[in-house]
């Protein structure tokens, strides 16, 4: 694999891709440094699958200008599928294929003749050694998941680029599944994913938020949450929807956002004791507890999406 440069391993300016009358990508710009783990968030729609496959060359651009390893993703797309693996929310294994003969066609359709070595150490890495006999159809969903990403890597891409590979996986397989990226990011590999989960986006280096085609923000997400400003509360009540009226007609709360049991609610300035303010204007709601958080992505794509449309 090549070592790191200054040259970004991906680089979009002003790109915007439209599908008739709909704007699936507007007027994006961001860059992806080599070696780092970056993730494109945000909810169905936002663009994070057409983002993905314009970097992966299977869909042209409408403006704008897109490098990926220093070549043009469209017309380099033969040399950059060397040095790109790509999986796709329908990666497909052949499901009469044993685990290891799913990797050698893959290892086939990419022309790598020696990966016997290869293929051994990605089965030890995913913990499917002892199941290399078995056909793909009778692994379970995160067994399969872990196929997908050894076929992916079979050729030792530069850069992988996974659109929500862990939709529709039991919790457990999802964590070994970021235990492998990171062994992965490990050894130099850049990676990018599009996921909706924003605790995976926690583990990025840093984030881009997306929301209708356009960048609502992009930092690390340590740096994201530090932006924001007042004081963030948790208010966790029997009747949330009734909490959540209450808290809404409170005047010194800022923003209040319902997630599940949960109320998220900014209070304006750093006030230390604004849980015990909160609490006591809340006399007449039951209330569990009440209690300072630091804020989550969540707030911070809410904020960002209250900014924009505002």
């Amino acid at each position: 694999m090549n070592t790191m440069s200054d040259t970004p391993a991906i680089q979009l300016e002003a790109v915007t891709k439209r599908f008739g009358r709909t704007t699936a990508v507007r007027d994006l710009s961001l860059s992806v440094a080599r070696g780092e783990m970056f993730g494109l968030i945000g909810p169905d729609g936002a663009g994070k699958t057409t983002t993905i496959r314009l970097v992966c060359g299977l869909v042209h651009s409408d403006g704008g200008c897109l490098r990926v390893l220093n070549l043009d993703p469209v017309r380099d797309h033969r040399r950059l599928t060397h040095s790109v693996g790509y999986l796709s929310q329908r990666f497909s294994l052949y499901g009469d294929l044993t685990i290891d003969e799913n990797i050698a066609f893959f290892a086939d359709i990419h022309e790598v003749r020696d990966y016997r070595a290869r293929r051994d150490r990605l089965l030890d890495m995913t913990q499917l050694t002892p199941f290399r006999s078995r056909q793909a159809d009778k692994l379970s969903g995160g067994m399969k998941q872990k196929l997908a990403l050894a076929c992916t890597l079979i050729h030792e891409p530069e850069l992988i680029v996974l659109d929500e590979p862990t939709t529709g996986v039991d919790p457990v397989s999802r964590r070994e599944f970021w235990k492998l990226l990171s062994e992965f990011l490990s050894l130099g590999v850049t990676i990018v994913m599009a996921t909706p989960y924003l605790d995976e986006a926690e583990r990025c280096s840093r984030v881009a938020l997306l929301s209708e085609g356009s960048l609502l923000a992009l930092d690390s997400p340590s740096a994201l949450r530090g932006a924001l400003t007042g004081t963030w509360l948790e208010v966790i009540a029997p009747d949330h929807r009734g909490a959540f009226d209450a808290l809404r007609r409170l005047p010194d709360v800022a923003s209040v956002e319902l997630f599940g049991e949960r109320a998220h609610v900014r209070v304006d300035g750093d006030d230390p004791h604004a849980a015990l303010r909160l609490r006591d204007a809340l006399r007449s709601v039951d209330v569990d507890s009440v209690r300072r958080v630091v804020p989550s992505l969540e707030d911070v794509f809410i904020a960002r999406l209250g900014e924009e449309r505002a």
